[in-house]
């Protein structure tokens, strides 16, 4: 396929339809539970006021390089490095493999989300026992069956906006999904801030204690920003490519990871509180939607509603992530093979599925199994994808850009050939040379280490 080739390409009908697709790929089960759930065992406030310092020094540096390549090349992640310089394609394929695998692990969890969503609205909610609720969650993951059922719905959902392509599906539903789920965090944190005792969770994320600021919590905060905005597996590099030359790259870069914070933030203020009324464990871990959540719901008044609404908006989170790492792949096998959307997301999406089996697997028949030291199945999957994959295409990205393309490029790219003003280019510049690549390399040397010790 010659990559220098003009051919039509889908764009997206509307400035905002971006927007709202982009921070839907980068808003999902990460903020909702994660970001609570970092805050909670980093220091609370502390571990706030280092992620919005990051954000902007790794977070905007990076969305702005993926969406610069992305706008420049209009091809997906494979071929936007190979159209650039054709040596530097692994550069995409990493980016690719790493969405693969990460969709193939988060559609199971994706699927224990429909499952209790479904539990919310049959009033299985009745107990506030920390214990039962652990017991009931550990027997449904490890059951052989019913999580690949759930598993197989997701995948569904997502095919089925995926296959709609990039307006008429993609940004369609983003449009929808997007504004539901921040109405219904909205109404989830104001019941939460209202519950008696809640302000000591506000005061807990919020109010930083500058103690509990060291390297772990650094490195913490560094690897939520990074993870949580969908950066490095070529998600922001293919919504890029639909974008028109005149979009303006400048402000969608800054936008993007400002409505991730904020939906973050909201997400943090809507459980943190929750879980301090109630006294419960803030650090709870993935126990803290499925286990921790679930008792609080069964303890305060109207919970029953509550808790249909929490996991409601926990499932529309996920979805605006996974169409994205769908999107990733068949994007590069349009662009790459000549596939028709169609036979593209049918055959991928079931291909996912099927390689998302074992990870579901190994939390029950095949739990004896493990591919990485004492890691199970799923857990090894994610740490190769967000410990290795991610961190490694998000540092040879700002290589790529800064020593290999070419700032002056980029700089033409970014600002439409002069016609936009951006008065800290040179500063993007050296952030994207120099201090984006040396932090990055930083977190995938933690993860590594952190591995090893065990």
């Amino acid at each position: 396929m010659n990559l220098n080739e003009t051919k039509a390409r889908d764009q997206w009908g509307s400035k905002i339809g971006f927007i709202l697709a982009a921070a839907g790929s980068a808003v999902g089960l990460g903020n909702i539970w994660k970001f609570p759930y970092m805050a909670g065992t980093n220091g609370g406030g502390a571990f706030v006021l280092l992620y919005f310092g990051l954000l902007i020094i790794v977070g905007f540096t990076l969305m702005m390089a993926e969406l610069t390549i992305g706008r420049h090349t209009q091809l997906s992640a494979v071929s936007a490095f190979k159209k650039i310089k054709s040596k530097w394609a692994w550069v995409g394929a990493i980016g690719v493999l790493a969405g693969f695998l990460i969709l193939s692990f988060y559609s199971i969890i994706g699927g224990w989300v429909i499952r209790y969503l479904i539990s919310a609205l049959s009033g299985s909610f009745n107990t506030t026992d920390a214990a039962s609720l652990g017991g009931i969650f550990e027997g449904f993951i490890m059951s052989p069956v019913q999580p690949l059922l759930y598993h197989a719905i997701f995948m569904a959902l997502t095919l089925g906006i995926v296959l709609g392509g990039v307006k008429g599906g993609i940004e369609k539903y983003s449009k929808i999904l997007m504004p539901g789920l921040f109405i219904m965090m909205i109404v989830i944190m104001i019941r939460s801030l209202t519950l008696p005792g809640a302000m000591e969770g506000v005061k807990f994320m919020l109010v930083p204690d500058f103690s509990k600021i060291n390297g772990t919590v650094f490195l913490a905060a560094l690897g939520q920003v990074f993870f949580s905005l969908s950066l490095g597996m070529g998600t922001m590099i293919t919504y890029g490519s639909y974008l028109s030359k005149d979009e303006n790259l400048v402000n969608s870069s800054f936008q993007i990871p400002l409505l991730d914070t904020a939906i973050a933030l909201v997400a943090g203020l809507a459980v943190l509180p929750a879980v301090f009324a109630f006294g419960f464990d803030p650090a709870g871990g993935p126990g803290l939607l499925f286990v921790t959540l679930p008792a609080v719901f069964a303890s305060m008044p109207l919970g029953s509603i509550f808790g249909i609404v929490f996991f409601l908006l926990v499932l529309f989170a996920a979805l605006t992530s996974s169409i994205s790492m769908l999107e990733v792949v068949v994007a590069y096998v349009v662009d790459e093979k000549g596939w028709d959307r169609k036979k593209a997301s049918f055959v991928f999406g079931a291909i996912i599925f099927l390689v998302g089996i074992p990870s579901s697997l190994g939390l029950g028949v095949w739990s004896d199994f493990t591919l990485i030291k004492d890691l199970d199945i799923l857990d090894s999957v994610s740490f190769i994808a967000e410990n290795v994959l991610l961190p490694l295409g998000g540092m040879f990205l700002c290589i790529f850009i800064g020593w290999v393309w070419g700032l002056d490029k980029a700089f033409k790219e970014v600002t439409n050939d002069g016609k936009i003003k951006f008065g800290l280019m040179h500063v993007w510049g050296f952030l994207v040379k120099y201090i984006a690549p040396a932090a990055i390399f930083i977190v995938f040397v933690q993860g590594i280490l952190a591995l090893i010790r065990g």
